[in-house]
Protein backbone atom coordinates (compact mmCIF):
# COMPACT_ATOMS: atom_id res chain seq x y z
CA UNK A 1 0.00 0.00 0.00
CA UNK A 2 1.05 3.61 0.10
CA UNK A 3 0.43 6.71 2.86
CA UNK A 4 -0.08 9.79 0.79
CA UNK A 5 0.51 12.80 2.67
CA UNK A 6 -0.80 16.30 1.04
CA UNK A 7 0.31 19.07 2.51
CA UNK A 8 -0.92 22.58 1.42
CA UNK A 9 2.20 24.78 2.49
CA UNK A 10 5.80 23.54 3.44
CA UNK A 11 5.84 22.36 7.19
CA UNK A 12 8.62 21.00 9.50
CA UNK A 13 7.95 17.10 9.98
CA UNK A 14 9.48 14.31 12.65
CA UNK A 15 8.39 10.88 11.70
CA UNK A 16 6.05 9.02 9.64
CA UNK A 17 5.18 5.73 11.41
CA UNK A 18 3.41 2.82 10.16
CA UNK A 19 1.15 -0.19 12.24
CA UNK A 20 -0.44 -3.43 10.77
CA UNK A 21 -2.64 -5.41 13.46
CA UNK A 22 -4.87 -7.87 13.66
CA UNK A 23 -6.61 -9.62 16.53
CA UNK A 24 -9.24 -11.74 17.48
CA UNK A 25 -11.65 -10.26 20.28
CA UNK A 26 -14.37 -11.47 22.03
CA UNK A 27 -16.27 -9.39 24.85
CA UNK A 28 -19.70 -9.70 26.52
CA UNK A 29 -21.31 -9.55 30.27
CA UNK A 30 -23.48 -11.60 32.32
CA UNK A 31 -25.99 -10.84 35.10
CA UNK A 32 -25.42 -12.75 38.25
CA UNK A 33 -27.57 -12.67 41.96
CA UNK A 34 -26.03 -12.97 45.28
CA UNK A 35 -28.92 -12.97 47.30
CA UNK A 36 -32.41 -11.53 47.08
CA UNK A 37 -31.53 -8.07 46.55
CA UNK A 38 -27.47 -7.97 45.43
CA UNK A 39 -26.76 -8.62 41.83
CA UNK A 40 -23.27 -7.77 40.10
CA UNK A 41 -21.71 -8.45 36.61
CA UNK A 42 -19.67 -10.62 35.16
CA UNK A 43 -17.17 -9.36 32.39
CA UNK A 44 -15.67 -11.71 30.39
CA UNK A 45 -12.92 -11.03 27.28
CA UNK A 46 -10.14 -11.99 25.58
CA UNK A 47 -7.30 -11.62 22.94
CA UNK A 48 -5.83 -13.01 20.68
CA UNK A 49 -3.17 -11.34 18.32
CA UNK A 50 -2.61 -12.39 14.43
CA UNK A 51 -0.46 -9.78 13.16
CA UNK A 52 1.72 -7.31 14.09
CA UNK A 53 4.18 -5.39 12.09
CA UNK A 54 5.93 -1.96 12.89
CA UNK A 55 7.43 0.07 10.34
CA UNK A 56 8.98 3.94 9.37
CA UNK A 57 8.23 5.36 6.26
CA UNK A 58 9.94 8.64 7.47
CA UNK A 59 12.49 9.26 10.43
CA UNK A 60 14.00 12.54 11.61
CA UNK A 61 17.48 13.54 10.70
CA UNK A 62 20.15 12.27 13.05
CA UNK A 63 20.55 15.50 15.04
CA UNK A 64 16.99 15.32 15.69
CA UNK A 65 15.70 18.26 13.66
CA UNK A 66 12.60 18.34 11.68
CA UNK A 67 12.22 17.38 8.23
CA UNK A 68 11.17 20.49 6.06
CA UNK A 69 8.75 18.61 3.05
CA UNK A 70 7.19 21.45 0.31
CA UNK A 71 3.65 22.10 -0.31
CA UNK A 72 2.43 19.51 -2.70
CA UNK A 73 1.36 15.32 -2.63
CA UNK A 74 4.12 12.94 -1.33
CA UNK A 75 3.39 9.57 -1.32
CA UNK A 76 5.44 6.86 1.30
CA UNK A 77 4.90 3.36 -0.52
CA UNK A 78 4.68 0.15 2.18
CA UNK A 79 5.14 -3.50 2.04
CA UNK A 80 4.80 -6.53 4.82
CA UNK A 81 3.97 -10.24 4.48
CA UNK A 82 0.95 -11.83 5.95
CA UNK A 83 1.61 -14.97 8.25
CA UNK A 84 0.81 -18.66 6.71
CA UNK A 85 -1.65 -18.92 9.13
CA UNK A 86 -4.98 -16.17 9.73
CA UNK A 87 -8.37 -16.02 10.75
CA UNK A 88 -11.10 -14.86 8.18
CA UNK A 89 -12.31 -11.77 8.99
CA UNK A 90 -15.31 -11.53 11.01
CA UNK A 91 -18.33 -9.50 12.98
CA UNK A 92 -20.31 -11.04 15.44
CA UNK A 93 -22.87 -10.58 18.33
CA UNK A 94 -19.58 -11.25 20.85
CA UNK A 95 -16.62 -10.37 19.18
CA UNK A 96 -14.85 -10.22 16.33
CA UNK A 97 -11.45 -10.73 13.90
CA UNK A 98 -10.01 -7.77 12.66
CA UNK A 99 -7.27 -6.40 10.21
CA UNK A 100 -6.23 -3.14 9.41
CA UNK A 101 -2.97 -0.82 8.85
CA UNK A 102 -2.79 2.72 10.93
CA UNK A 103 -0.22 5.62 9.88
CA UNK A 104 0.54 8.07 12.41
CA UNK A 105 2.51 11.71 11.64
CA UNK A 106 4.05 13.10 14.27
CA UNK A 107 4.80 17.14 13.90
CA UNK A 108 6.55 19.12 16.56
CA UNK A 109 4.37 21.23 18.89
CA UNK A 110 1.66 19.56 17.48
CA UNK A 111 -0.96 16.63 17.76
CA UNK A 112 -0.22 13.66 16.10
CA UNK A 113 -2.04 12.90 13.08
CA UNK A 114 -3.71 9.53 12.44
CA UNK A 115 -5.18 7.59 9.28
CA UNK A 116 -6.17 3.86 9.90
CA UNK A 117 -7.66 1.57 7.45
CA UNK A 118 -8.71 -2.13 7.48
CA UNK A 119 -8.70 -4.89 5.07
CA UNK A 120 -10.27 -8.20 4.67
CA UNK A 121 -8.60 -11.73 5.12
CA UNK A 122 -10.01 -14.49 3.89
CA UNK A 123 -8.33 -17.98 4.87
CA UNK A 124 -8.33 -20.82 2.63
CA UNK A 125 -10.19 -23.68 3.11
CA UNK A 126 -9.97 -26.41 0.18
CA UNK A 127 -12.89 -28.52 0.11
CA UNK A 128 -10.90 -31.26 -2.02
CA UNK A 129 -9.58 -32.86 0.68
CA UNK A 130 -10.77 -36.62 2.36
CA UNK A 131 -11.60 -35.22 5.06
CA UNK A 132 -14.63 -33.15 3.56
CA UNK A 133 -15.04 -35.40 0.24
CA UNK A 134 -16.37 -37.74 3.26
CA UNK A 135 -19.92 -38.76 2.92
CA UNK A 136 -21.99 -38.08 6.06
CA UNK A 137 -25.08 -39.92 7.43
CA UNK A 138 -26.51 -40.51 10.70
CA UNK A 139 -30.32 -41.94 11.76
CA UNK A 140 -32.16 -41.67 15.00
CA UNK A 141 -35.56 -42.50 16.02
CA UNK A 142 -38.36 -41.24 18.63
CA UNK A 143 -41.66 -42.75 20.42
CA UNK A 144 -44.49 -40.06 20.14
CA UNK A 145 -45.91 -40.87 23.72
CA UNK A 146 -49.24 -38.75 25.12
CA UNK A 147 -50.20 -39.14 28.74
CA UNK A 148 -47.88 -41.75 29.15
CA UNK A 149 -49.29 -44.15 26.32
CA UNK A 150 -47.12 -44.84 23.28
CA UNK A 151 -48.31 -43.28 20.20
CA UNK A 152 -45.58 -44.90 17.92
CA UNK A 153 -42.60 -44.21 17.04
CA UNK A 154 -41.19 -42.19 13.83
CA UNK A 155 -37.88 -42.63 12.67
CA UNK A 156 -35.22 -40.64 10.10
CA UNK A 157 -32.09 -41.68 8.00
CA UNK A 158 -30.47 -38.84 6.01
CA UNK A 159 -27.25 -38.29 3.54
CA UNK A 160 -25.64 -35.98 2.01
CA UNK A 161 -22.68 -36.72 -0.53
CA UNK A 162 -20.06 -35.17 1.21
CA UNK A 163 -18.81 -32.66 4.59
CA UNK A 164 -17.73 -29.84 2.38
CA UNK A 165 -19.18 -27.56 0.42
CA UNK A 166 -18.79 -23.57 -0.84
CA UNK A 167 -21.87 -20.81 -0.58
CA UNK A 168 -23.71 -21.08 -3.92
CA UNK A 169 -23.67 -24.89 -4.63
CA UNK A 170 -26.80 -27.05 -4.02
CA UNK A 171 -26.99 -29.94 -1.41
CA UNK A 172 -28.62 -32.97 -2.14
CA UNK A 173 -30.46 -34.67 0.16
CA UNK A 174 -31.30 -38.49 0.95
CA UNK A 175 -33.64 -39.07 3.60
CA UNK A 176 -35.92 -41.48 4.90
CA UNK A 177 -39.01 -40.44 7.48
CA UNK A 178 -40.90 -43.22 8.59
CA UNK A 179 -43.95 -41.99 10.54
CA UNK A 180 -45.26 -45.08 12.06
CA UNK A 181 -47.91 -42.85 14.38
CA UNK A 182 -51.51 -42.48 14.53
CA UNK A 183 -51.14 -38.49 13.55
CA UNK A 184 -49.06 -36.60 10.55
CA UNK A 185 -45.66 -35.03 11.17
CA UNK A 186 -43.97 -32.80 9.09
CA UNK A 187 -40.08 -32.72 7.97
CA UNK A 188 -37.71 -29.97 7.91
CA UNK A 189 -34.43 -29.11 7.10
CA UNK A 190 -31.91 -26.04 7.95
CA UNK A 191 -28.37 -24.96 7.80
CA UNK A 192 -27.57 -23.94 11.18
CA UNK A 193 -24.98 -21.51 12.03
CA UNK A 194 -23.35 -21.93 15.25
CA UNK A 195 -21.02 -18.91 16.72
CA UNK A 196 -18.84 -20.15 19.59
CA UNK A 197 -17.21 -17.39 21.81
CA UNK A 198 -14.83 -18.36 24.12
CA UNK A 199 -13.08 -16.72 27.36
CA UNK A 200 -11.47 -17.45 30.80
CA UNK A 201 -13.05 -20.74 30.06
CA UNK A 202 -16.44 -19.76 29.71
CA UNK A 203 -18.46 -20.34 25.86
CA UNK A 204 -21.01 -17.80 25.10
CA UNK A 205 -22.87 -19.19 22.07
CA UNK A 206 -25.22 -17.55 18.99
CA UNK A 207 -27.00 -19.73 17.14
CA UNK A 208 -29.61 -18.70 13.66
CA UNK A 209 -30.85 -20.18 10.77
CA UNK A 210 -29.00 -19.44 7.52
CA UNK A 211 -31.44 -21.32 5.58
CA UNK A 212 -34.34 -23.80 5.13
CA UNK A 213 -36.99 -25.98 3.57
CA UNK A 214 -40.00 -27.50 4.67
CA UNK A 215 -41.52 -31.03 3.48
CA UNK A 216 -45.00 -32.17 2.96
CA UNK A 217 -46.70 -33.79 5.76
CA UNK A 218 -46.21 -37.16 6.47
CA UNK A 219 -49.25 -39.07 6.89
CA UNK A 220 -49.84 -41.48 9.57
CA UNK A 221 -48.10 -44.86 9.14
CA UNK A 222 -46.45 -43.70 5.72
CA UNK A 223 -43.19 -43.28 4.93
CA UNK A 224 -41.54 -39.96 3.03
CA UNK A 225 -38.07 -40.62 0.78
CA UNK A 226 -36.13 -37.63 -0.70
CA UNK A 227 -34.22 -38.86 -4.04
CA UNK A 228 -31.81 -35.29 -3.34
CA UNK A 229 -33.85 -33.00 -1.87
CA UNK A 230 -32.00 -29.67 -3.08
CA UNK A 231 -31.07 -27.07 -0.27
CA UNK A 232 -29.00 -23.96 -2.06
CA UNK A 233 -26.41 -22.55 0.37
CA UNK A 234 -26.62 -18.87 0.45
CA UNK A 235 -23.73 -16.69 0.41
CA UNK A 236 -22.54 -16.68 4.00
CA UNK A 237 -19.16 -16.91 5.87
CA UNK A 238 -16.77 -19.62 5.63
CA UNK A 239 -16.15 -21.49 8.55
CA UNK A 240 -13.00 -20.26 11.21
CA UNK A 241 -12.01 -23.80 13.27
CA UNK A 242 -8.76 -22.99 14.04
CA UNK A 243 -9.11 -19.63 16.32
CA UNK A 244 -9.22 -20.09 20.23
CA UNK A 245 -11.34 -17.90 20.81
CA UNK A 246 -14.13 -17.71 18.20
CA UNK A 247 -15.66 -20.48 16.06
CA UNK A 248 -17.69 -19.99 13.01
CA UNK A 249 -19.27 -24.10 12.65
CA UNK A 250 -22.38 -25.09 10.54
CA UNK A 251 -24.66 -27.97 10.62
CA UNK A 252 -26.88 -29.54 8.37
CA UNK A 253 -30.42 -30.25 10.74
CA UNK A 254 -33.28 -32.88 10.32
CA UNK A 255 -36.26 -32.20 11.77
CA UNK A 256 -39.32 -33.59 12.46
CA UNK A 257 -42.04 -32.04 13.95
CA UNK A 258 -44.65 -34.71 15.96
CA UNK A 259 -47.50 -33.43 17.13
CA UNK A 260 -48.20 -34.09 21.43
CA UNK A 261 -44.11 -34.54 21.76
CA UNK A 262 -40.79 -32.61 20.68
CA UNK A 263 -39.46 -32.64 17.66
CA UNK A 264 -36.62 -35.13 16.00
CA UNK A 265 -33.14 -33.93 15.39
CA UNK A 266 -30.68 -35.15 13.50
CA UNK A 267 -27.48 -33.21 12.86
CA UNK A 268 -25.09 -34.00 9.95
CA UNK A 269 -21.75 -31.42 10.29
CA UNK A 270 -20.69 -28.77 7.75
CA UNK A 271 -17.55 -27.17 6.57
CA UNK A 272 -18.24 -24.07 4.03
CA UNK A 273 -15.21 -23.30 2.75
CA UNK A 274 -13.83 -20.61 -0.06
CA UNK A 275 -11.78 -23.15 -2.79
CA UNK A 276 -14.93 -25.15 -4.30
CA UNK A 277 -14.70 -28.57 -5.62
CA UNK A 278 -12.67 -29.60 -8.73
CA UNK A 279 -14.85 -31.42 -11.57
CA UNK A 280 -12.36 -34.12 -12.11
CA UNK A 281 -10.22 -33.81 -8.63
CA UNK A 282 -10.64 -37.32 -8.55
CA UNK A 283 -13.19 -39.86 -9.32
CA UNK A 284 -14.71 -40.28 -5.83
CA UNK A 285 -15.44 -36.65 -5.53
CA UNK A 286 -16.93 -36.58 -8.97
CA UNK A 287 -19.31 -39.62 -8.68
CA UNK A 288 -20.37 -38.18 -4.98
CA UNK A 289 -21.66 -35.42 -6.48
CA UNK A 290 -23.22 -36.41 -9.59
CA UNK A 291 -26.74 -35.97 -8.08
CA UNK A 292 -25.68 -32.09 -6.94
CA UNK A 293 -25.42 -30.85 -10.49
CA UNK A 294 -29.14 -31.73 -11.59
CA UNK A 295 -30.36 -28.55 -13.17
CA UNK A 296 -34.11 -29.31 -12.92
CA UNK A 297 -33.77 -28.49 -8.74
CA UNK A 298 -31.55 -24.89 -9.29
CA UNK A 299 -34.86 -24.01 -11.82
CA UNK A 300 -36.72 -24.54 -8.72
CA UNK A 301 -35.04 -22.88 -6.39
CA UNK A 302 -36.38 -18.47 -6.59
CA UNK A 303 -33.58 -16.36 -6.82
CA UNK A 304 -35.11 -14.14 -4.02
CA UNK A 305 -34.91 -16.75 -1.18
CA UNK A 306 -37.59 -16.16 1.41
CA UNK A 307 -36.63 -15.08 4.97
CA UNK A 308 -35.66 -18.36 7.09
CA UNK A 309 -37.82 -19.58 10.17
CA UNK A 310 -36.26 -18.04 13.56
CA UNK A 311 -34.46 -20.76 15.15
CA UNK A 312 -36.89 -22.25 17.62
CA UNK A 313 -38.79 -23.59 14.73
CA UNK A 314 -36.51 -26.28 13.86
CA UNK A 315 -35.20 -26.67 17.41
CA UNK A 316 -36.67 -28.83 20.25
CA UNK A 317 -38.67 -27.00 23.41
CA UNK A 318 -35.87 -26.83 25.45
CA UNK A 319 -32.94 -25.63 23.16
CA UNK A 320 -35.77 -22.80 22.17
CA UNK A 321 -35.53 -20.99 25.47
CA UNK A 322 -32.17 -20.27 25.22
CA UNK A 323 -33.69 -17.47 22.61
CA UNK A 324 -31.33 -18.82 20.22
CA UNK A 325 -32.93 -16.90 17.30
CA UNK A 326 -31.44 -15.58 14.24
CA UNK A 327 -30.28 -12.23 14.53
CA UNK A 328 -32.72 -9.58 12.86
CA UNK A 329 -31.89 -6.77 10.06
CA UNK A 330 -31.22 -4.15 12.36
CA UNK A 331 -28.75 -6.58 13.95
CA UNK A 332 -26.83 -6.92 11.00
CA UNK A 333 -26.55 -3.26 10.14
CA UNK A 334 -23.19 -2.49 10.94
CA UNK A 335 -21.90 -6.10 10.44
CA UNK A 336 -22.84 -5.35 6.59
CA UNK A 337 -20.96 -2.20 6.35
CA UNK A 338 -18.06 -3.60 7.38
CA UNK A 339 -14.89 -5.58 5.85
CA UNK A 340 -16.89 -8.60 6.58
CA UNK A 341 -19.62 -7.83 3.64
CA UNK A 342 -16.79 -7.56 1.17
CA UNK A 343 -16.72 -11.09 1.25
CA UNK A 344 -20.43 -12.03 1.16
CA UNK A 345 -20.59 -10.04 -1.60
CA UNK A 346 -17.38 -12.43 -3.40
CA UNK A 347 -19.83 -15.27 -2.95
CA UNK A 348 -22.87 -13.49 -4.17
CA UNK A 349 -23.05 -14.88 -7.86
CA UNK A 350 -20.65 -17.40 -7.99
CA UNK A 351 -22.28 -20.65 -9.56
CA UNK A 352 -21.83 -24.18 -8.02
CA UNK A 353 -18.66 -25.96 -9.95
CA UNK A 354 -19.91 -27.33 -13.00
CA UNK A 355 -20.23 -31.43 -13.69
CA UNK A 356 -19.55 -33.63 -17.04
CA UNK A 357 -21.03 -35.98 -17.91
CA UNK A 358 -18.72 -36.58 -20.57
CA UNK A 359 -16.26 -39.34 -19.07
CA UNK A 360 -12.52 -37.48 -19.62
CA UNK A 361 -11.05 -40.93 -20.04
CA UNK A 362 -13.14 -42.88 -22.11
CA UNK A 363 -12.33 -46.52 -23.64
CA UNK A 364 -10.81 -47.22 -26.47
CA UNK A 365 -12.24 -48.87 -29.66
CA UNK A 366 -9.81 -51.14 -30.15
CA UNK A 367 -10.29 -52.59 -26.28
CA UNK A 368 -13.06 -56.46 -26.78
CA UNK A 369 -16.03 -55.39 -24.84
CA UNK A 370 -16.00 -58.14 -21.99
CA UNK A 371 -18.80 -60.67 -21.56
CA UNK A 372 -20.66 -59.72 -18.31
CA UNK A 373 -22.18 -63.17 -18.13
CA UNK A 374 -18.73 -65.40 -18.49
Amino acid sequence: GRVVLELAAAARLGALRLRAMGAARVHWTESRSAGSSTAYTQSYSDQVEFLSHRDTLMAPPDNGEATVLQAGRHEFPFTFQLPETLATSFEGKHGSVRYWVKAKLHRPWSTVKKAKKEFTVIEPIDINTPALLAPQAGAKEKLARAWYCNRGQVSVTAKIDRKGYTPGEVIPIFAEIDNCTSRAVVPKVAIIQTQTFIARGTKKQKKSVVTSITGDPIPAGKREVWHGRALKIPPVGPSILQCRIIQVEYSLKVCVDIPGTSKLLLELPLVIGTIPLHPFGSRTSSVSSQYSVNLDWLSTIPEQLEAPPEYSAVVSSPEAEQSLAPPCRSELGDILEGPFFAYIQEFRFRPPPLYSEVDPNPASDNIRPRCMTC
